[in-house]
């Protein structure tokens, strides 16, 4: 059973709480962006002056390092001639010496100390630089929900009804998919599946036959056996032409409904004429098989529901589009009054077709009377060749 559609008032404030309550919080983002923006101002003037300090230091180090050379010479200079030096000059070289490797050894750890702040700023700064545009794209995101959600209260019944009729459609596809299911089942059982053990049974016998020597006996089972074979060859084939005809994909949309045509006569007395007019092209794959099932779905609704002596398929290739036309002379139906309760009635049919001639671009129209038949048509862009398209709508069922 399908949840009721909630009240639209309710709604309406839900919604409207909702937006209250992102707009505050776009407000806080934003603020959040801006101190990150002040922060991030400021640590990239701290950057610029740690930069211009440590430059200084690193200048100083490279003079002192030059000093400390030559205080060393100078030292091993008059410590070496004691004749020409005194004790003092020989005590100032030292002293000189001693002062400028302590100086080098202190601007050496300040510089250190610089670095290894300068890059502790620099990472934060980039830290900040990202967390100032997630904040602007957070804004910018927020803003287009807002907007969004705005702009969409407007028509949020449709919106809703609209969900509910997917959730109704996706229901009948499945219950559709679960009968198709079911038949195939019961198909292979009642056919292959029994023509096989018919043919274990067949296959004893001709072995027993074989023992005995019967030789004229076993060649008229061996005959009947390939008869029973070509008959089950030919009900797989069946099926699985009723799965996805291999014809639609290595011959194309006509000689595919042209065979399905000739079996849905034989299988249920529906006499269907095909015409085509305009040029003939294939067309991507999911437009051909979307078309195939479309047809499908017509022809069975018209087989189970119409009571219709006859059918026709129409096919029109133009420049741009390609129109599709399925119409019969059965009972008809009340159109509107499908449209109002169909859903809730099991017709899925039509939603199916429709949504299938939507999902390939194109538009969807049945019309139809008590009494005058039904017709439906479809008209699709043409697509050709065999590109991959972002929806595959095959579904793999007929009704």
């Amino acid at each position: 059973m399908a949840n009721p559609v909630p009240d639209m008032a309710q709604l309406d404030a839900i919604i409207k709480e909702t937006i209250a309550v992102i707009g505050s919080s776009k407000e806080m983002i934003y603020d959040i962006g801006e101190e990150a923006r002040e922060e991030y101002r400021r640590l990239e003037e701290e950057v610029k002056k740690l930069q211009e300090e440590t430059a200084d230091v690193i200048d100083r180090v490279d003079e002192l390092e030059g000093l400390e050379q030559r205080a060393r010479w100078r030292l091993l200079e008059v410590s070496r001639d004691f004749a020409r030096y005194t004790e003092d000059d020989i005590r100032w070289a030292y002293e000189e010496a001693k002062n400028i490797q302590v100086e080098l050894a202190l601007c050496r750890e300040r510089e250190k100390l610089l670095r290894q702040r300068r890059d502790d700023l620099e990472r934060g700064l980039r830290r900040l630089e990202q967390t100032v545009r997630k904040a602007e794209k957070l804004v910018t995101q927020v803003g287009v929900v807002i907007d969004y959600l705005e702009g969409k209260l407007g028509d949020l019944s449709q919106q809703l009804e609209g969900m509910q009729q997917r959730q109704q459609l996706a229901a009948g596809i499945i219950k559709a998919q679960e009968e198709e299911r079911r038949r195939v089942a019961r198909e292979i059982h009642d056919g292959p599946a029994q023509s096989l053990a018919n043919l274990v049974f067949r296959l004893e016998v001709c072995e027993k036959l074989l023992a005995a020597e019967r030789l004229p006996e076993l060649r008229g089972e061996l005959a009947e056996l390939k008869g029973l074979i070509k008959g089950s060859l030919q009900e797989v084939r069946k099926i699985i032409f009723d799965l996805r005809p291999m014809a639609l994909d290595d011959l194309g949309l006509v000689p595919a409904l042209r065979r399905y045509l000739e079996g849905l006569e034989e299988r249920e007395g529906l006499v269907v004429n095909l015409a085509v007019f305009g040029q003939e092209v294939r067309l991507a794959s999911a437009v051909e098989v979307g078309l195939f099932r479309i047809i499908q779905e017509a022809l069975h609704n018209v087989s189970k529901h119409a009571r219709a002596a006859s059918a026709r398929v129409t096919l029109t290739y133009g420049q741009e589009q390609l129109l599709l036309s399925v119409r019969d002379d059965g009972r008809g139906f009340d159109l509107r009054e499908v449209e109002r309760g169909g859903r809730a009635g099991g017709h899925f049919g039509l939603i199916s077709m429709r949504e299938r001639a939507e999902l390939l671009g194109g538009r969807f129209e049945v019309k139809s009377a008590p009494g005058q038949g039904t017709r439906i048509t479809v008209a699709v862009p043409i697509t050709e060749g065999e590109e991959e398209w972002a929806l595959e709508q095959d579904t793999n069922f007929a009704g």
